[in-house]
């Protein structure tokens, strides 16, 4: 999708700077296209909703995609307002609640027992995942933008001025930083970064994908995933907004107007890429499919090692479709009207759909041990049962 020909109603409030080179730009209306209807399908199961609850008030007037976490049978959400809910996995039971009175822009964390929640103003925050105490509390530099993450002793976050960070897991002293300069323009928002091993995988706005060491943050390898290209800084876009995913020492990864790729965890060897495009993210099957929700609400599948195209759902277009979740046979996207559609992984066809909310699910969808963990805008966090094959 070139930026310079289909500009999407949400891309200007997702622009991360530069914002003051834009005016003008747009002055010229420009006709968009609804989202397509909804088609006829032959459903072949309805998933049984095993339950759902609200945590507060999700995220409010924003645009922010504020997913649930999973941690020890548990169930982490935040609203934008820093209200911090706990469930029961098992059967939504609220078993803790806490405020934080700070504004945030991205999802819980989390990692060796703790609930990471980054700020709007830069503060990192940890709380007992067992009663919600606040364990401690460290400024950074800028805002948080993605969610953090701890393993090893060490919490990985990634802060709006480029910076991925490490921070003591017992008091949250900064033990080390590394730092990329942003684009002159760049989209509102960031990959989160993942731990796996002795790395930690990070994307950033220039297209590159980098491994750094969890002990002291040391380079181990750096790879351009996409190279910025044209003649506007729009068509210069080529953010990895979608958070990387590791799956037996491969990196998959895939960015905005440019490439979907697997590369080695150990080397930062391409093992194939193609081109694509997404802020929405991926999922994948080792060695079977990755699976990719376009820029235009395409949902893909690519035959992991050579990125030949498998399938492609493509009646879900503008519909502002989430990152897909392998889940069992299946593979599920949520919408803007709070639908979630099962998609079959060996064809791409419908088998399935139910509204789980009237409010836009923006966040990728969460599967863990045979249950798909849903979160929308309003607030609302369901638990959905992966029917069997």
């Amino acid at each position: 999708m070139k930026v310079n020909r289909f500009i999407p109603a949400l891309l200007l409030p997702l622009l991360l700077s530069g914002c003051g080179t834009l005016s003008g730009l747009f002055e010229e209306e420009v006709y968009e296209a609804p989202p397509s209807e909804l088609t006829d399908y032959t459903p072949e199961f309805q998933a049984e909703v095993l339950w759902d609850k609200g945590a507060g008030d999700g995220a409010g007037e924003t645009n922010n995609a504020l997913g649930a976490w999973w941690q020890n049978d548990k169930v982490f959400a935040v609203d934008h307002e820093g209200e911090v809910h706990v469930f029961d996995a098992s059967n939504g039971r609220r078993l803790w609640e806490t405020e934080l009175d700070q504004k945030v822009i991205t999802g819980a964390g989390g990692g060796m027992n703790m609930v990471l929640v980054g700020t709007q103003k830069g503060d990192l925050i940890a709380l007992n995942e067992e009663d919600g105490e606040e364990l401690w509390r460290s400024r950074l530099t800028s805002e948080v933008l993605a969610r953090p993450t701890a393993a090893d002793g060490v919490v990985v976050v990634r802060t709006a001025d480029g910076r991925v960070s490490g921070l003591a897991s017992g008091s949250g002293e900064v033990q080390w930083s590394y730092q990329r300069s942003v684009p002159l323009l760049s989209l509102r928002g960031a990959g989160a970064p993942v731990i796996a091993d002795d790395k930690v995988v990070a994307g950033y706005d220039n297209g590159k994908l980098v491994a750094l060491s969890i002990i002291d943050g040391s380079v181990i390898w750096e790879k351009s995933v996409a190279v910025p290209r044209g003649r506007t800084e729009l068509d210069r876009l080529v953010d990895i907004d979608a958070d990387p995913v590791v799956i037996n020492d491969t990196v998959y990864v895939v960015t905005y107007q440019g490439k979907a790729a697997g590369i080695d965890l150990n080397s930062g060897q391409t093992l194939w890429s193609r081109d694509m495009s997404s802020q929405a993210g991926l999922d994948a099957v080792y060695g079977d499919a990755v699976y990719m929700t376009d820029d235009e609400g395409n949902v893909w599948a690519v035959q992991d090692g050579s990125g030949d195209a498998l399938w492609r759902q493509t009646r879900l277009v503008r519909r502002q479709v989430t990152g897909p979740a392998v889940a069992g046979d299946y593979v599920v996207v949520g919408d803007l009207e709070g639908y979630l559609h099962w998609i079959a992984r060996d064809d791409g066809r419908f088998v399935s759909r139910q509204q789980i909310t009237d409010a836009a699910i923006r966040s990728q969808p969460l599967v863990i041990d045979g249950v798909v963990y849903v979160t929308a805008v309003d607030g609302t966090v369901a638990a959905v049962q992966v029917p069997s094959p």
